[in-house]
Order: structure tokens, then C-alpha cells, then sequence
């Protein structure tokens, strides 16, 4: 499995750390960027994240707080981005919403704790049933 990743400077750290994570655990990872701590703009990774994305994989993108990534990533069709601060609620954003990408908080979540919100969101798959009549709402168009 093909993991995507990208992150501004507030979620370099975790981002790394995640990355080394996700290599041992055998997942192919393909990292966008930013590469260092140095001040950058969240917009810009989620922008070039995107231009290669195929919404049938998954990606991660780490900000300080996850809202921003999660906001810029939602403007794109096909995205079902969700923030998760924890593996209950990366599981259920699988499990009934079928996110494609796992927003996390780089400031406020510690390694071992994205660590799990990580393998939850990789290893649940979407319930449908029930589920898929709601994500079939999500956009504008099919209310």
C-alpha cells in the first residue's frame, strides 16, 4: 500500500516520525514535503499533494492544529479529509465516512498516539451500507 504524506513546518517532526513508522511497517511512502522546520505555508503541500493524489489511495497531512490541512484538502472533489486527534476517531472516519485522508494535529498529538491513529485509519475499511447512501450526500450536487 502507497501512503501519501505532507505537512508545513509545524508537522515536519511528526511527519518524519511517521514516515519512518509507516517504512518498517513495509508501506511505500511518498512524501511531498516540507522537508525541514523552516516557516512554510500548509496550503502549498496540500496544493502539490493534490496535483498527484489518486482519491482511491491515502494520504496523511499534518499541520500544527489539522484544521488547515484538513480545510484546504475538503476543497478538492473526491476528498474526504478528516481530523482525527486520536485512533477511535481515525477508525470511525474509515469506518463511516470513508475518508481517503487522515489530517492530523502536529502540535498537540505525541508520536505514539498518531502512531495509532495511523494504523487505524490504514486498517479500517469504509462499512458502507448504511454509511454509503451518506458519503454519497456529502457534495452539494447530490442532496
Amino acid at each position: 500500500m502507497r501512503i501519501w504524506m505532507a505537512s508545513d513546518h509545524a508537522g515536519f517532526a511528526l511527519k518524519a516520525h511517521l514516515k519512518a513508522h509507516l517504512l518498517r511497517r513495509g508501506y511505500e511512502v511518498v512524501d511531498i514535503g516540507t522537508h525541514s522546520e523552516d516557516s512554510t505555508d500548509y496550503p502549498m503541500w496540500v496544493h502539490r499533494l493534490m496535483e498527484a493524489f489518486p482519491p482511491d489511495e491515502k494520504a496523511i497531512l499534518i499541520c500544527g492544529t489539522g484544521n488547515g490541512v484538513c480545510m484546504t484538502a475538503n476543497r478538492y472533489p473526491q476528498v474526504r479529509a478528516a481530523l482525527a486527534w486520536n485512533a477511535e476517531i481515525a477508525r470511525l472516519a474509515r469506518a463511516h465516512n470513508d475518508a481517503n485522508i487522515l489530517c492530523l494535529p502536529g502540535r498537540f498529538l505525541s508520536p505514539e498516539e498518531a502512531e495509532r491513529a495511523v494504523e487505524a485509519f490504514i486498517q479500517t475499511p469504509f462499512e458502507g451500507g448504511r454509511h454509503q447512501k451518506r458519503v454519497s450526500r456529502i457534495n452539494p450536487h447530490s442532496v
